[in-house]
């Protein structure tokens, strides 16, 4: 499997951007798709975004519009941009793999995660 971590986390400020890195420990050019997902406490695991191989992306209802997912295969490194956050960004991201194109979760890789409290 894909062994992936997750940097930039910590306490963020109210409207406040956050910048993620998740690098891995090989080539990402042929993964499927990477991404990010959170969770919140009480909450369920949910996208934040994703990019395939081919550049396209996709993007959870809660962050349309303020996030930017993006990769550089060179650095075997994807990034989150997530803009004007309030508390309800506050969660565990974690970066994400899925190598399978036909979407098998026992391929898929999962960094440790790293937490981002929003919080003045």
């Amino acid at each position: 499997q894909v062994q992936l971590a997750e940097f930039g986390g910590g306490l963020v400020p109210p409207g406040g951007p956050l910048r993620l890195s998740c690098t891995a420990d090989r080539s990402i050019s042929t993964i499927w798709a990477m991404g990010w997902y959170r969770q919140a406490p009480g909450m369920e695991r949910e996208l934040v975004a994703a990019i395939g191989s081919g550049g396209d992306t996709n993007y959870g209802d809660s962050v349309k519009g303020r996030c930017t997912i993006s990769k550089d295969n060179a650095k075997n490194t994807i990034y989150l941009q997530l803009n004007n956050l309030d508390e309800t960004d506050t969660a565990v991201y974690y970066c994400h793999a899925a190598p399978d194109p036909l979407g098998a979760p026992e391929y898929d890789s999962w960094g440790p995660g790293t937490q981002v409290t929003v919080s003045s």
